[in-house]
């Protein structure tokens, strides 16, 4: 049984770090399958801040039955109705639990893409034009995904959803810089070689501001400059379909040849538009506490160690211009555990083995992280 001193302290966390509610100030707090007592605990939180809380609830079962024969006439005045509440908006908290990560698997694709192409401005909005933070809830889903007891995972979760995200600021700030100066990234490691430009893209801090857990630096390389061979090695749930040893060939920036254990999925998920061929985005993950994927993109875009590379939407700071419904963050590991790897910044060897080798980026390696320094 989770304690309200617990759900308190993640109240505060996510209304005052996280989104510094002010006063007078619109949050929507977006609450899929959660206890209602979180959502309680965020509805006290905000107003000890003076904000004004809004709150709804959703349930897993009922949004596949909604969207298994999603038709235009019913999404579109649907998103219209969410598009104009998020203006309204100043911030936005989503808390989202599972009872079953595959419970859209059987949605039609064609229903998915028509609800995801009418809700992409809704997205946009709180993306662009709010302060907003989304975090998992942990379940016994979630548990046995972690491959956890749900008592060990639940006391997991809140220790890393309540990581002194502070202490990661000087070692971001030294990354986010080194991104910002560099021109040509290479990604070396078991199946892979690639080759890519960030010159001009500039980089992102990540430490808790807008995903809880967190823990990264995000870039996005020149749209038409990625070149090699990609092997993901961490498994991926995505539209309600999971993934294995996903392979991934470029030319000119697009993804040419992909592969894994379901490649047909995976190919029409990649040829839902244009840009899906496309990386949008690259980033290192660095959280301490995250160390094994649990086929949650939220935990496992941060494992200490890993890089994701993301066909698909780019966002609009730190991005190249390239627009999709798709953003896919897809996760390589490489820990010594996951085979090693190397990241190369201008033909300077930055990471090996998961581990930050330049001094003033070793703030960002598990040690320090984890106060052992």
């Amino acid at each position: 049984m989770l304690t309200d001193p617990r759900l308190d302290q993640l109240a505060e966390l996510l209304t005052g770090f996280s989104t510094s509610l002010k006063k007078d100030e619109r949050v929507l707090i977006d609450a899929f399958d959660v206890p209602e007592a979180m959502v309680v605990a965020l509805i006290r939180a905000a107003r000890q801040r003076g904000a004004l809380p809004f709150a709804q609830l959703h349930q897993a079962r009922v949004t596949r039955e909604l969207m298994r024969n999603a038709a235009e006439a019913q999404y579109a005045p649907h998103a219209e109705v969410e598009l104009a509440r998020m203006k309204q908006m100043d911030a936005y908290i989503a808390l989202r639990g599972s009872g079953n990560i595959f419970e859209a698997s059987d949605i039609p694709a064609a229903s998915v893409q028509l609800v995801t192409r009418l809700m992409k401005p809704v997205q946009d909005q709180r993306v662009n034009h709010s302060k907003w933070v989304v975090l998992r809830w942990p379940t016994s889903a979630m548990a046995q995904q972690a491959g956890m007891s749900t008592e060990a995972f639940e006391d997991f979760y809140f220790r890393v959803c309540t990581l002194d995200y502070r202490r990661m600021e000087p070692g971001m700030k030294e990354l986010s810089d080194l991104m910002s100066r560099t021109d040509r990234v290479q990604l070396k490691g078991p199946g892979t070689d690639l080759n890519f430009s960030i010159k001009g893209i500039g980089a992102k801090e990540c430490g808790g501001l807008r995903n809880i857990p967190d823990g990264e630096v995000f870039s996005c390389p020149v749209k038409e400059s990625v070149e090699g061979v990609l092997q993901y090695n961490a498994p991926t749930v995505y539209l309600g379909t999971s993934f294995d040893n996903i392979r991934l060939v470029f030319k000119r920036g697009q993804i040419i040849e992909a592969t894994a254990n379901n490649t047909a999925r995976l190919n029409e998920i990649l040829d839902s538009d244009p840009g899906a061929r496309y990386v949008g985005e690259f980033a290192l993950g660095f959280n301490p506490h995250i160390l094994q994927p649990m086929r949650d993109i939220l935990f496992d875009e941060k494992i200490a160690g890993s890089f994701h590379f993301t066909p698909g939407q780019a966002y609009d700071d730190c991005g190249n211009g390239n627009k999709s419904q798709i953003h896919w963050d897809m996760v390589c590991i490489q820990r010594p555990d996951y085979g090693g790897g190397e990241v190369w910044f201008d033909g300077k060897l930055i990471r090996k083995d998961g581990l930050f080798l330049p001094e003033a980026l070793q703030k960002l390696n598990p040690d320090y992280l984890l106060g052992k320094d």
